[in-house]
């Protein structure tokens, strides 16, 4: 499924998503831990956000200011009206660069439409994009490959690398792993929360060794 592929379902379904998840706290218990282990506040980037709502709500109450990327026009049409003044942007992650750094990275429920192949760059880039002493909190399938379901109708295209090889590729930058949870048992649903030490604190360790 490619990003147009993908951005033209979610067009599609865009009305239906945003009724469903109007009330809805899915997610925020998970956001909220994260960024109770967030030392700093500044920017957020919300990966594959959606129509906004309650994630980008969560994180303007704990004092972020927080931003958008989706490959979807039409959830990031609804996005913008319900977040006025804020920033989103259509982009394909995997070809999305940016200079900036960012406090704080969510990717609720977005990464797993990813190629298979594309999981360990684009979560290597996420990484290298969190500001020192940030946190990384994402979701994925626990199971390792790919498959097609379905949902309000049509395909949508999942994948992941199996909860071995996520820690493994944040372990590997230099983050540390806070929270790891199968948490939708027995659903194959996990998330993670990892955290991009300063680079002293690294040196410091060094030097004691």
């Amino acid at each position: 499924m490619t990003p147009q592929e993908l951005g033209a379902t979610y067009d599609y379904i865009a009305p239906l998503y945003q009724r469903d998840m109007l009330h809805s706290d899915y997610g925020l218990s998970a956001l909220r831990r994260a960024i109770r282990y967030c030392p700093i506040v500044g920017d957020a980037l919300d990966v594959g956000c959606g129509v906004g709502g309650r994630m980008i709500d969560a994180l303007q109450q704990a004092g972020f200011t927080p931003e958008g990327i989706d490959v979807s026009a039409g959830m990031l049409s609804l996005a913008q009206q319900a977040h006025p003044g804020l920033g989103f942007c259509r982009a394909d992650i995997c070809q999305w660069q940016s200079q900036r750094r960012f406090a704080l990275i969510l990717a609720w429920d977005s990464l797993f439409h990813l190629p298979l192949n594309e999981h360990e760059p684009v979560l290597r880039k996420l990484c290298r994009l969190l500001d020192d002493n940030g946190v990384l909190i994402y979701s994925f399938g626990d199971a390792e490959g790919s498959h097609i379901d379905q949902w309000h109708g049509r395909d949508f295209h999942y994948s992941s690398i199996g909860i071995s090889e996520n820690l493994r590729v944040l372990m590997s930058e230099g983050l540390t792993i806070l929270h790891c949870e199968r948490d939708q048992h027995p659903q194959t649903h996990v998330y993670v929360i990892a955290h991009k030490r300063q680079k002293d604190e690294g040196a410091s360790a060094q030097r004691l060794l």
